[in-house]
């Protein structure tokens, strides 16, 4: 790529900063990494385990890159502290506590992140920060985040893949996110999403786009090409393995095979992309460097206070978790009885359980009502002292694992009345080796019911931050169906009406409410 030599400014002056000030930058930049040390070696770790977010190595060298090519603009534009800024550091640090209370660690991670561009706001002022935009903001792709959209990106790559399918002329037969052709069967998982590819293009696409371009319509034209090409791309290729599947017998595309013609096909759609965003270019202009002070201007100020107040912005924050933490710990063992339910023991229908973090007590029960033959089951989950490794509120925690024998075909949230209240229940419908069956789920925290994860964090946070503790439970009612969920539906409803209460009774008996 054509660097023009006036933006790069090879033979630059040398900087009019002396060495101490040089230091107090850098120990400025450094101190979040210490004092957050346990966040940003969480976000390792996980560029360590996941193949999906091993490129943030690579991410800080390329700010840092970025962020040398422009150092001309220290001769031009000297740091001036901006002391407002300090309050954006500080709601960064209460995001940082409040997603720690809640144990969302992917917030924890971008609040971390997002302390790098303002800690130069801080110390280098607004001007010069400006300056800087880009290489400051990329840090945040370091952050291993985009598990988020696998569910919606499974969805829209089954239904491209089955249309695409039926377009072609084959006959379908589709169940949730599997489908059968006459040659063998086929399923979207996880790995078929295409995160991976999205993740990278997007990535890429805006590094290619502020290297390539200077006009900003430009670039946000690029990146938008290079979030909506790997979707459809993705999709595309799902067809294709389909059917080199189905032409080959089940033959070819099956194995290791499937993988490598879905890379090589990203990578020639993701040529193509740059190729074509290319005849565009405008790397050729130089980039702009701000004129230099006038004479007399104010020169560089001590940066010593300001790198002082940033350092205190952002240490207050892990030494009051680590104070609230300590006060809403629970030594407590959990005790949860069995509900009180109305209804006779019964036997059990199915051998699903959900693929949850191991919770510090559980309950599992079947029970039939008299004048209903079909048995309801009851599955309870109490978590305490919540941490990463035991959560109620976590990506990890499924209906299902992976290569389980049942498989979750559909999901919608329903609203059911339960006396004079209405509480909000997740329904998935299930498939197992012997049958069908719906399940009705929810989460119980602070003594309240939702589905929401986005609302449980929030609450789990105010408990801890009200020293309440952090005490929740995942309720799961199933029933069995053969033709029609509304047979499961109406045990289910019959069940949650007649004994919603005892339910709710032994999770604050549990938790310990008067």
């Amino acid at each position: 790529m054509y660097l023009n030599p006036s933006s790069t400014v090879m033979n630059a002056p040398r900087s009019r900063l002396d060495g101490a000030a040089w230091l107090l930058i850098a120990l400025a930049f450094l101190s979040p990494f210490v004092l957050f040390f346990d966040t940003a070696r969480s976000v390792v770790s996980i560029w360590n385990t996941s193949e999906t977010f091993a490129h943030g190595y690579v991410i800080l060298p390329i700010a840092l890159w970025l962020a040398w090519r422009r150092r001309a603009v220290f001769d031009a534009l000297p740091p001036q502290p901006y002391w407002p800024a300090l309050v954006l550091l500080l709601a960064a640090g209460a995001g940082w506590m409040l997603a720690g209370m809640g144990e969302v660690r992917v917030v924890q991670q971008f609040a971390l992140a997002s302390m790098i561009p303002l800690v130069a706001l801080c110390v280098f002022g607004p001007r010069l920060a400006k300056e800087f935009t880009f290489p400051l903001l990329f840090v945040l792709f370091a952050v291993p985040f985009g598990e988020v959209f696998i569910p919606p990106l499974i969805e829209f790559t089954a239904d491209f893949t089955i249309w695409a399918v039926q377009l072609t002329g084959i006959p379908v037969l589709r169940n949730g996110t599997r489908f059968d052709l006459p040659t063998g069967s086929w399923s979207v998982v996880e790995a078929c999403s295409g995160v991976r590819y999205l993740i990278s293009s997007f990535t890429l696409g805006c590094l290619y786009a502020y290297l390539t371009y200077r006009s900003t319509r430009r670039r946000l034209i690029f990146i938008g090409f290079s979030i909506l090409v790997p979707i459809i791309a993705n999709g595309l290729r799902a067809y294709m393995i389909v059917m080199i599947g189905h032409t080959s017998g089940m033959t070819m595309a099956v194995g290791v095979d499937h993988l490598i013609y879905g890379w090589a096909f990203f990578g020639i759609v993701m040529f193509a992309l740059f190729w074509a965003g290319s005849f565009w270019r405008q790397d050729h202009l130089p980039e702009p460097v701000p004129a230099a002070p006038a004479a007399g201007a104010r020169g560089p100020v001590p940066l010593a206070p300001i790198v002082a107040a940033v350092f205190a912005a952002m240490a207050i924050w892990p030494a009051l978790l680590t104070y609230l933490d300590r006060a809403a710990f629970n030594p407590d063992p959990v005790v949860l009885e069995a509900p009180a339910v109305s209804w006779a023991p019964a036997q059990d229908f199915s051998s699903w359980r959900a693929n949850f973090m191991q919770p510090d007590a559980s309950f599992n029960g079947v029970f039939r009502a008299p004048s209903d033959g079909t048995p309801v089951a009851l599955d309870v989950l109490y978590y305490r002292n919540q941490t990463r490794d035991k959560a109620l509120i976590s990506s990890v925690n499924r209906m299902t694992a992976t290569k389980d024998a049942f498989h979750e075909v559909g999901s919608s949230v329903r609203t059911e009345k339960v006396g004079e209240r209405s509480i909000a229940v997740r329904e998935a419908r299930m498939r197992g080796p012997r049958g069908t069956f719906l399940v009705w789920h929810w989460m119980w925290i602070d003594g309240r019911a939702t589905t929401s994860a986005y609302a449980g964090k929030m609450w789990q946070a105010g408990a801890k931050l009200m020293m309440r503790g952090d005490d929740g439970a995942a309720v799961m009612l199933s029933a069995p169906y053969a033709d029609s969920p509304d047979e499961a539906r109406a045990a289910l409803r019959s069940f949650l009406g007649e004994n919603f209460g005892a339910v709710e009774a032994s999770l604050a008996k549990a938790r310990g409410a008067q």
